[in-house]
């Protein structure tokens, strides 16, 4: 404590220096607090997080400590590890608002050297549901595996190793990429996280029946053996080698989980500095763009006039609108798992590749929806059923653009996987009769039962008022679309039944001609309705 002069000239004490450590901790604490005290239902979900976490990390614990002595107990544990690792260097990405710590460039007025915060902002990250579930793991863990007074030892540094190159593999993440995670990106890959995981889950669903068949945890040690020697799992793996005596390997694979550590502090310091002392670019407009030279690259080959320029208005949706791009990403996505992944387990058909076309083709529907409000710019360009036949007919061929081939990708991959080359055209022929049905009948379906979608809510994808406009238009449109392809369903099943499997392939030019002559229909009648209808359609995208 030191004494400093006052006016009066007399002698006081000066108030002690305080760390930023225990500020930070007072901050993260405070930020906590006056979130839970926003709303009731806030609160509520944060004290079910905190409950169920504790329950499953109780769970885990206890099943950890039943492993004691298991053969494959530190396969198990460093497989577990190396997962629970990759969640936490993801989940910065998908969830960048879940602590407004995070954000270090909320701090750059203030006179702060990186190192001091960054231990501060450690010390405070360790405050959270992650972190106390990513402690209960770790202390499983080694029970599980610690045998004697040398791995004892080794677990009392793996611990607080293991968890902390947890959070700060986190927060390097998260600082390297906080201008992205602030941004319209990040807030479109926060929306795209329940796909994510979503499709994670398919992933590990899909691992678990491969591995009951495989024969268990026995199959996994090859790569156990390899994950035990990556950090953060190898401090743990270094518990284990300790036990059975491999006392060279545990401090090898100790000192690696100690230099990531310091590796990671490294990094998130020097993204640190350069994220308070560089200039965010993008609030910088670009030097020397020519205003005339924007349509480049595919958009450049596209026709003059309206048709080209609907078209990359649609694709321009697709690319930085998040509810829109979130819609496509799912398509695409379950598009190609839910075919392939059939295949690989044995089970499925080259034919269920048409459910790709069938994801893929449900976007045509409520086209007119994604513009909301703004739709009257481009009903005030419709005059006439020609005008909307060429708007509808442009929003159909930017759909193609992407459907088309990755509608073909879906039926050859599946076709080789299952190697029924010869079911291949059939396949084809069948998939691009059904996603010409559904152009045709989602063209119907914008005109007729238009909805809105609100912009608000990442999940909120119909206004309210509106869900029954929304079923019947896709519901209706699906049982219309397959009674379209009716013929084609049948010329198919009765090759098959009269075992002309040699004709299987005038599947491919007749589903061809016919889902686009389907199409052409479809969108030529819907343009009649839609531009007799423009105030109905008008009013209804607008309510969102």
């Amino acid at each position: 404590m030191t004494v400093l002069d006052s006016p009066a000239g007399h002698a006081v004490p000066a108030a002690p220096r305080q760390g930023l450590v225990p500020v930070f901790v007072r901050l993260k604490l405070t930020l906590l607090r006056n979130g839970l005290r926003q709303s009731s239902g806030r609160r509520a979900v944060y004290i079910t997080s905190l409950v169920v976490t504790l329950l499953f990390a109780a769970g885990q614990v206890a099943g950890l400590v039943a492993l004691r002595g298991h053969a494959q107990a530190e396969t198990l544990v460093v497989l577990l590890t190396a997962v629970v690792a990759l969640g936490w260097a993801v989940m910065p990405l998908f969830f960048p608002s879940g602590d407004e710590t995070l954000d270090p460039s909320r701090l750059v007025m203030l006179p702060l050297r990186p190192r001091p915060l960054i231990g501060a902002l450690l010390v405070s990250s360790l405050i959270g549901i992650g972190p106390l579930f990513t402690l209960a793991l770790a202390l499983g863990s080694v029970i599980a595996v610690a045998r004697g007074a040398t791995a004892v030892v080794v677990a009392f540094v793996a611990v607080p190793v293991t968890l902390l190159v947890c959070v700060a593999l986190a927060r390097s993440v998260a600082t390297a990429n906080v201008r992205l995670l602030t941004s319209r990106k990040g807030r479109d890959l926060a929306l795209l996280s329940g796909l994510v995981i979503a499709v994670g889950i398919q992933f590990v669903n899909f691992a678990a029946q491969r591995l009951g068949r495989a024969g268990g945890l026995s199959s996994l040690e090859p790569l156990a053996d390899v994950v035990r020697w990556l950090p953060p799992a190898s401090a743990l793996g270094a518990v284990g080698s300790a036990s059975e005596g491999a006392y060279g390997a545990a401090a090898g694979q100790l000192l690696l989980s100690v230099l990531a550590l310091g590796a990671l502090v490294g990094l998130w310091q020097r993204s640190l500095s350069k994220l308070m002392t560089s200039p965010d670019g993008s609030t910088i407009a670009a030097a020397g763009r020519d205003a005339g030279s924007e349509r480049s690259g595919l958009f450049a080959r596209f026709p003059e006039g309206r048709t080209g320029t609907v078209m990359e208005r649609s694709l321009r949706y697709v690319a930085r609108d998040p509810k829109t791009k979130a819609t496509w990403v799912a398509a695409l996505a379950i598009g190609l798992i839910v075919p392939v992944l059939n295949a690989v387990q044995g089970s499925g058909s080259v034919y269920l590749a048409c459910f790709a076309a069938g994801m893929l083709g449900m976007q045509m529907y409520n086209q007119f929806g994604q513009d909301t409000s703004a739709f009257w710019m481009v009903a005030l360009s419709i005059s006439s059923s020609r005008d909307a036949y060429a708007e509808l007919r442009a929003r159909a061929l930017a759909l193609l653009l992407i459907t088309l081939p990755y509608t073909v990708l879906v039926t050859a991959v599946t076709a080789a996987v299952l190697g029924d080359w010869a079911a291949l055209p059939a396949s084809m022929g069948l998939s691009l009769a059904l996603l010409g049905a559904m152009l045709a009948t989602g063209a119907v379906a914008s005109a007729l039962f238009p909805y809105s979608i609100p912009q608000e809510g990442a999940f909120k994808n119909v206004a309210p008022g509106q869900a029954g406009l929304a079923w019947i238009s896709i519901l209706g449109g699906m049982v219309a679309s397959a009674l379209l392809c009716a013929p084609v369903i049948g010329l198919t099943v009765w090759l098959h039944g009269a075992d002309l499997r040699g004709w299987l392939w005038l599947l491919l030019p007749v589903g061809a001609v016919y889902g686009t002559f389907v199409g052409w229909l479809g969108v030529r009648l819907a343009a009649t309705r839609a531009a007799a209808r423009l105030p109905e359609i008008l009013t209804a995208v607008s309510k969102g």
